[in-house]
């Protein structure tokens, strides 16, 4: 019976969406197929008219859509909101509008929008515990179908509460679509509103259920924590396709922890067996389970977000479940693959070494020099923090045009003469260092005048995190990113060897080490992680090294004992030894 229900009620609902229509454009979308496969109409000036049935186009007419069509459906549907998008009075479809610069609009989006009850029983079992759930998926997979049902499905037994942004859920108007049952419903005036709808909604209505779809602002994450600590069971959809993608965005990734980097003692990164400075879950998840809709009808469940992130950071291959629904109507469960944490293109973090089910996943390992993908991560252990940005004016970066480097294995007597030369794009890593890096490693690397004629594009971690245009460039271009923990010689030898696999030869001097032991101690004060921290002692002329270094970054800094175990601590702000 409430599958007769459901069909009638949509069939009424397309029939409502088709009467907005010219007449002769509606005659060929109920002669194009299956109503029930209708997905979106689409019109365009200067384009054909199209009906999309899944992954099927068909045009409907031979003509293209001119400003006459589009202002007819445009008058048809009423006014739209400030975010462009309207609806039809207790139907669940949507029309879009997209505008020219003057604010006419040029081009319409009408998506079908349709009660499917059943969807959620997929997930019945995590709805019914009291989970708070988070569903990730593309648009147009079903996300808000889930959720609508969800929320009928809670109805039945809680005061649920939906905070319907655009109307999607519950349908446009003031009287809400059946498909949300018993729910109520609060709209939302304007899309950067909704935290504070999110907010509302819990102190004026009393719900046990809030269901939330498109969290995609870091205003609306914070409201959904503040939410979560109230004691209120959380439904919701973000941005975002995997549990990788979340854990990357730093808007939303508060949703499920976040991570952050840690410094351990000595006596705990042995007995972990990792390297001192480790990726940790920042805070408690806001939502309980994770679903990724992998497809209508598939999708891969952490029921536990917390051990899933957990497992992630440290490099733990903790497996998914898989949910599907066969052929037969019967949800079938398996193990799925489990998630590797990664950038756009390569792994950002190693957990320690194999052992106890770990997986170690460096980028580039520079023992064997092994490879797993484009981007090479210069620390000895990668880590994802707040990295170190380099004065370039201080540091050697020039802005004036690139120059080719001087074949720095004119005279190499380590045998690497015959390799062949390579250009290499250099964003943010000084020049002068990258070229005494390449004589002291004996290659022939080149400095490339455009990222067009590079083999390969170093930069610094900064750099990459922000995501700057000229590293999208390589990365759409497939050209091998390769980013430096810091802009030391002894780090673009390390990535330099990588990139043409050779051997360092074993000649690191003190300079190089203490170099990089004084910008390992920076990065973690920046980081956040210990307000001082000591390097090994050195000699006069190290230490001036290392106060120039750690001034550079806006620290201070104080030689403290006696020779010759003189030290330096550096402090996170001016502080004298007492």
């Amino acid at each position: 019976m409430s599958q007769i229900f459901e069909n009638l009620s949509n069939l009424e609902d397309t029939g409502r969406l088709l009467k907005i229509l010219p007449s002769d454009l509606a005659a060929r979308v109920e002669a194009s197929g299956d109503l029930s496969a209708l997905t979106e109409i689409v019109l365009d000036v200067g384009r054909e008219p199209l009906a999309r049935f899944g992954d099927r186009e068909v045009p409907l007419a031979e003509t293209e859509a001119d400003y006459d069509l589009i202002d007819r459906i445009s008058a048809n549907v009423g006014e739209f909101d400030l975010d462009n998008r309207a609806g039809m009075i207790r139907t669940l479809h949507r029309i879009s509008a997209i505008r020219n610069r003057k604010g006419r609009i040029i081009g319409l989006t009408i998506r079908i929008g349709r009660a499917i009850f059943g969807t959620a029983e997929i997930l019945r079992d995590l709805i019914d515990a009291n989970r708070s759930i988070l569903i990730l998926g593309k648009p147009g997979i079903g996300k808000t179908t889930i959720l609508r049902e969800a929320a009928r499905i809670l109805s039945e037994r809680k005061r649920v509460v939906i905070v319907d942004t655009s109307n999607e859920i519950g349908g446009d108007g003031d009287i809400p679509h059946p498909a949300i049952g018993r729910s109520r419903r609060l709209q939302v005036a304007k899309p950067a509103l909704q935290h504070e709808v999110m907010i509302e909604a819990v102190e004026n209505h009393n719900p046990e259920v809030i269901v939330i779809d498109e969290i995609g602002r870091e205003t609306e994450a914070q409201a959904a924590r503040t939410i979560a600590e109230r004691g209120v069971q959380l439904i919701g959809t973000a941005h975002g396709q995997t549990i990788n993608n979340l854990l990357m965005n730093p808007t939303l990734s508060d949703l499920i922890g976040g991570i952050e980097s840690v410094t351990l003692s000595d006596e705990e990164a042995k007995r972990r067996g990792t390297q001192k400075t480790v990726l940790e879950r920042r805070s408690p998840p806001t939502f309980n389970t994770l679903v990724e809709i992998v497809a209508r009808n598939h999708m891969v469940v952490y029921e536990d977000i917390a051990a899933a992130v957990d497992a992630l950071v440290r490099g733990v291959a903790l497996q998914p479940e898989a949910r599907q629904i066969d052929e037969r109507g019967q949800i079938v469960r398996a193990k799925a693959a489990a998630p590797v944490l990664e950038s756009r293109t390569g792994v950002l973090q190693s957990g320690g070494p194999e052992k106890n089910g770990a997986v170690n996943r460096n980028i580039f390992q520079i023992s064997g020099h092994t490879r797993r993908d484009r981007v090479w991560d210069g620390a000895r252990s990668p880590r994802l923090t707040d990295p170190i940005l380099l004065s370039p004016e201080r540091d050697g970066f020039q802005d004036g045009p690139d120059r080719p480097a001087e074949d720095p294995a004119a005279g190499s007597e380590n045998g690497w003469r015959g390799r062949r030369a390579r250009k290499i794009f250099l964003h943010g890593v000084a020049r002068n260092r990258f070229q005494r890096a390449a004589e002291r490693l004996g290659v022939r690397a080149l400095i490339a005048n455009r990222i067009e004629e590079a083999d390969a594009l170093m930069t610094l971690r900064p750099y990459y995190r922000d995501r700057q245009s000229v590293i999208v460039d390589a990365e759409e271009r497939g050209v091998p990113v390769y980013v430096l923990r810091a802009n030391t010689i002894h780090q673009i030898e390390s990535g330099l060897s990588s990139l043409f696999e050779v051997p360092i030869r074993k000649r690191e001097t003190n300079r190089d080490r203490a170099e990089d032991e004084t910008v390992q101690a920076i990065e973690t004060i920046l980081s956040g992680t210990m307000d001082w921290v000591d390097l090994p002692p050195a000699d006069a002329q190290l230490r001036a090294l290392e106060h120039e270094l750690i001034e550079k970054h806006g620290l201070f800094s104080q030689s403290i004992g006696k020779e010759p175990k003189r030290f330096i601590r550096v402090y996170r702000s001016e502080t004298k030894e007492a």
